[in-house]
């Protein structure tokens, strides 16, 4: 294709609503243009990397043996009640009523469409397994829509859905979706790591979470290189240990005023104490129960992992007003110490000595608490977010944290769709069984941005080459040079019968407006066509992601293209 026929807007300055990189590049690059909050059109070049990314996914589902549908994006009201999400899944879900005044939605996720093809459909076990996606638009409802294509309303997005006749098998597709998603995800040029995670909304029992790394990324990833267990920081367990400074301490409680102090900063400035020494006390609504939840006080509450504890349906921390009626005082006077309600300690605070916690009323702290002696949690467990050098709770050798970019998400839902929706088969043995299913998801224009957000510098973008608009740039930098137009014109009709992935910029602009929009762009490979040409038959090969500058001959031209993309391939 030549330049002067595609649509490529580029633009010297991103919009000012444009926060992180892969936003602002994606609108300079002339990719995508906003059509309202979190709905955005692709454009050209954004289109053919959105196509690009679709293959890839393409090849790895059929590689692994899932078979393309297509589903349609308006879902009937009576299907959702029959999940129990018409209700639950909140305002993110888009409800509208149609002329008749029946009540659709516009689909968020396919759970409730796909197990309805297949309960009408297949009845054997000898049907099974099934593996079924689609790749098409979503829509939900984001309260606050952000960062381009990373959390948007409207998206693309792969989603895959797994029936199997029992956990064993249910197992085995899954591990299989994992490495079709590992190679999915090498293909399309990323560097990425699998983390365990929350299942969230889609719900079920396991989940793999498919980070980018990139130092931009919104989700904090715990991860310990000595034997590779990684987890987002919902999810991350923690493996504890007693330490020296953690023993010792045999002081009694002591109620000590502590005016106007309700922070853990201030109560840790007050009394001379670091916030380690602190006990932290929060009251928790979980389903119809208010619980306490103690960590220490230089960490955070993890509300999913108390959550997964108590086993409860929904969680949240109950207000200030709330908390006066059940412990005796506001938020930030709270302690354990004498409290009637169910206590939940983090596993760390199993080792803390003579502690400071609220003393249950306003303006008071005790001093000299310690866990077991002065009061009884109902449980230890680990509810705390992990934090850089917690111990690994395989190996227990300090973890890190990195920063990543959500671009898939694998589950496994169990029977929990197929049980609600009266989805079943008949096994061999002539028993009627709901499906075990999975489910499988890969945001694809995110996929887009997590790319950008890995790979770009102060120039622009530096795409993968096998999810670049296009793999090659071919620039003439003065196309009223009639050797040089002929010569790049030559040259790009045999890179076309060579059947080359190449745009030619064949604009009559300034050489640096090429290449700069060429940088911008991020093409993984230029060739420039120039004064050099005329003189001396080279011409130069720009590597985008090195820097690298190669001179070759006509003669040799070809040879010197095919070795820097298997290069650039590796």
């Amino acid at each position: 294709m030549k330049f002067t026929q595609v649509f490529i807007p580029t633009l010297k300055e991103a919009p000012k609503d444009a926060e992180t990189v892969s936003h602002k590049l994606l609108f300079r690059a002339g990719l995508i243009r906003k059509l309202s909050s979190g709905i955005y059109s692709y454009l050209p070049l954004g289109l053919r990397s959105i196509q690009k990314i679709s293959a890839i996914i393409r090849q790895g589902m059929s590689r692994w043996g899932a078979q393309e549908v297509l589903m349609p994006l308006v879902i009937q009201k009576e299907l959702w009640e029959e999940s129990g999400r018409w209700q639950a899944y909140g305002k993110e879900l888009l409800r509208f009523q149609d002329r008749h005044e029946k009540w659709f939605t516009i689909g968020p996720t396919h759970e409730e469409v796909i197990v309805d093809i297949v309960r009408n459909e297949a009845k054997s076990y000898r049907q099974l397994p099934l593996n079924l996606y689609q790749i098409a638009p979503k829509f939900r409802d984001e309260i606050r829509p952000r960062f381009g294509l990373m959390r948007g309303r409207e998206f693309i997005m792969k989603d895959g859905y797994s029936f199997d006749m029992d956990e064993e098998h249910a197992n085995k597709t899954y591990g299989q979706m994992y490495d079709a998603y590992s190679w999915i995800f090498r293909q399309c040029g990323l560097n990425f790591r699998a983390v365990e995670a929350d299942t969230g909304t889609i719900g079920g029992k396991f989940s793999h979470e498919f980070m980018v790394l990139a130092n931009t990324g919104e989700e904090a990833i715990v991860s310990c290189d000595a034997c590779g267990y990684a987890a987002n920081v919902e999810k991350a367990e923690i493996g504890y240990r007693q330490s020296a400074a953690d023993g010792g301490g045999t002081s009694k409680p002591q109620k000590v005023p502590t005016p106007g102090r309700y922070s853990v900063e201030d109560v840790s400035a007050f009394l001379h104490v670091a916030p380690k020494g602190i006990i932290k006390t929060m009251i928790v609504k979980a389903g119809n129960e208010f619980v306490a939840a103690l960590v220490r006080g230089d960490r955070e509450l993890n509300l999913l992992k108390l959550k997964s504890v108590l086993g409860a349906d929904d969680i949240g921390l109950a207000s200030d007003a709330e908390c006066p009626g059940l412990t005796g005082a506001h938020v930030g006077s709270i302690g354990p110490v004498g409290l009637k309600l169910k206590i939940i300690a983090d596993t760390e605070l199993r080792y803390i000595r003579d502690a400071v916690t609220g003393a249950n009323e306003d303006d008071f702290h005790y001093t000299g608490v310690t866990p077991g002696s002065d009061f009884v949690p109902a449980m230890f467990a680990d509810i705390r977010n992990a934090v850089r050098g917690d111990a690994c709770p395989r190996c227990s050798k300090p973890m890190g944290i990195t920063r990543g970019i959500e671009v898939g998400h694998i589950f496994k839902l169990g029977t929990k769709y197929s049980v609600r929706m009266h989805a079943e088969f008949l096994a061999e043995d002539g028993k009627s069984r709901p499906f075990v299913m999975g489910c499988y998801g890969i945001g694809v224009g995110r996929t887009l941005a997590a790319a950008i957000e890995q790979n770009n510098d102060n120039d622009g973008i530096i795409f993968p080459l096998t999810i670049s608009p296009y793999e090659v740039a071919l620039v003439a930098i003065n196309m009223k040079d009639s050797v040089i137009a002929d010569a790049a014109g030559a040259i790009y009709d045999t890179m076309l019968d060579r059947g080359l992935d190449v745009i030619y910029d064949d604009r009559d602009i300034s050489p640096g407006m090429k290449l700069k929009d060429a940088d911008l762009i991020g093409f993984p490979i230029r060739v420039v066509i120039g004064s050099r040409f005329k003189k001396e038959d080279l011409m130069e090969i720009k590597i985008r992601k090195t820097g690298e500058v190669v001179t070759s001959t006509r003669q040799d031209l070809f040879e010197k293209l095919s070795a820097i993309r298997r290069g650039l391939l590796l």
